[in-house]
């Protein structure tokens, strides 16, 4: 049993052994917890802006859940590795864990407060706080998507920079090239294709959508990142062309 199981610890990919535990293999997704523990603690400890206790600090325990979570919901056809996705799975159960104990306080300082009148703070005041707190984890949330994506995009051999440059000056344009990307992406053998091979395959597009070859290779690396973005695990990105191409 031992020998069996160090042979699929060593014989194995990552992304196969995260397989192997959505199967049920218990053995391997207990070694994934405890070997990648280091892991989760670094990304709690990103979140929370302190040494994180792996034996005492609730945010831990939050963040070995979301990672054990992260095993069952992974799936390679999104296009990026495991260790990216669980560290936003991760990151976001932390966050939402603090964002709720932040309410639970404010909730909890309201009602002191109005037990005790002559202490009792402007409550809108602490109403604007908890707001801005809102903003400022949501501003959170899309920069490490931005980052996140900046990685994926590096893979491609594509950045930022160059997507400002080549991205649809016309919103027509734009909407048509993410029209295209969507095509791709809900086509999983083309998606895996796009994304194992991280270019577009022109011949295999033309007779599938509306726009015509130039407009494609003028387009095609816009149109590989957006394959991209959507294939992510990228929530407040996506938000930026939900319903567009549906």
């Amino acid at each position: 049993m031992i020998r069996s199981l160090f042979s699929k610890r060593t014989d194995t990919s990552l992304d196969e052994q995260v397989d192997l535990a959505k199967q049920g293999d218990e053995e391997i997704r207990n070694h994934l917890l405890k070997q990648y523990q280091p892991f989760i603690a670094k990304n709690v400890s990103e979140v929370c802006k302190r040494y994180i206790d792996q034996n005492s600090d609730d945010e831990f325990s939050i963040g070995l859940l979301a990672f054990n979570e992260a095993i069952d919901s992974f799936s390679s056809d999104r296009g990026s590795s495991f260790l990216s996705f669980a560290r936003l799975v991760i990151k976001r159960k932390v966050i939402d864990y603090i964002r709720n104990e932040q309410k639970h306080l404010v909730a909890a300082s309201l009602d002191e407060e109005y037990e005790n009148e002559e202490q009792m703070e402007n409550p809108s005041e602490v109403i604007a706080a908890k707001e801005h707190y809102e903003r400022e984890t949501e501003a959170w949330y899309r920069r490490e998507e931005i980052k996140d994506f900046q990685i994926k995009l590096k893979q491609y051999r594509l950045s930022f920079k160059e997507l400002t440059e080549v991205s649809p000056q016309h919103r027509d344009a734009r909407d048509s090239a993410v029209k295209v990307a969507r095509q791709i992406h809900d086509d999983e053998a083309l998606r895996e294709k796009v994304l194992e091979k991280g270019r577009l395959p022109i011949k295999d597009l033309i007779d599938r959508v509306e726009v015509s070859k130039k407009t494609l290779e003028r387009n095609r690396k816009f149109i590989l990142a957006m394959v991209i973005l959507m294939s992510g695990d990228y929530v407040y990105l996506q938000d930026y062309i939900k319903g567009v191409g549906m």
